[in-house]
Formats: structure tokens, sequence, C-alpha cells
């Protein structure tokens, strides 16, 4: 089965009410509408560390190097009713970057807290694997959509 390269990365953060994650509105494109991750896909010659750095850069003004970066895992999105939309995602975590998020074209970017994720404003998988990665953990999932494309059919854990 064929799946896009596609990377994110979730900046952490110490707040006031404890820790925060670093997520987007998106403004154009897939997804958009939705809060999601900072990344995207990665280009031709690229490895993925440095595709989401450039993203990260691109979408939000940070500054990543790759020392920054913890692998997080993957996540294996599968949309049986729109195959040209599965993806193979690479994600990471990272708590040290240059920079203060700044909106572009595509992200407007926004720190929520990890204790109280949009998850209603999120793809309907989020909350099947997201909360893991952002406890420090990794993670090596398969999720399956729905023919509507927007809910989860199915979640499958790799890991043992």
């Amino acid at each position: 089965m064929n799946a896009a390269a596609v990377t994110l990365c979730f900046l952490l953060r110490e707040g006031e009410n404890g820790a925060e994650v670093l997520l987007g509105l998106k403004q154009t494109g897939f997804g958009k509408g939705k809060i999601v991750g900072i990344g995207g896909h990665v280009e031709p010659g690229e490895s993925d560390a440095e595709a989401v750095i450039r993203e990260v850069l691109e979408e939000t003004a940070v500054v990543l190097r790759q020392e920054d970066l913890a692998d997080a895992g993957t996540v294996r999105f599968v949309f049986p009713a729109k195959p040209e939309w599965n993806m193979a995602t690479r994600l990471f975590t990272a708590r040290t970057w240059a920079g203060e998020p700044t909106a572009s074209d595509e992200i407007l970017p926004e720190w929520f807290s990890v204790s109280s994720l949009p998850v209603d404003r999120m793809w309907q998988d989020a909350d099947h694997w997201l909360p893991v990665v952002l406890e420090g953990g990794r993670v090596n999932v398969v999720v399956t959509m729905h023919t509507d494309n927007e809910s989860v059919a199915s979640s499958e854990s790799l890991l043992g």
C-alpha cells in the first residue's frame, strides 16, 4: 500500500498551568479548519528529521536543530475510501528551539494545555495516540478511517 511520507513535530513547554503543546489551526489544503500538529510532507532527498525541521520553520518560523528532536514513533493513516490520502507519519517532540511561533499562510499556531487538548476540533484519531506522545512515550499505530474520511474505523497499536 502506497502512503505519503509525512512528519509531525509537537513542541512542548511548561506553561503557567502545566505542560503545553504547540498545535495550529490549518488554513489551507488537507485538514483545513482543523487543529493539527506542525509538519508536512517529506521532500525527495530529505530525511524525516530534515523535513520536520523545514516544515516547522515554514509553518511557524521556529528554528529546530536535529539534536532538539526526540523520536516519538509512527502513525500510519489508512483511508480506504480515498487511498491517495494514505500517510506514513513520523512523529517527533521538541523541548528546545529558537524563536517564537508566528502565524503563516498555512498555520495559525497556538499553545494548548496537554491536559485539555482541543480534540473536538482535531482529526478524530488524535486522542488514540497523541496523549501517549505528549507524555513522552513512543507509538507505532495504524489508524484506519471510515468511508466518511473523518471518523476512525479502527486504531491498532503495533507495540507489544
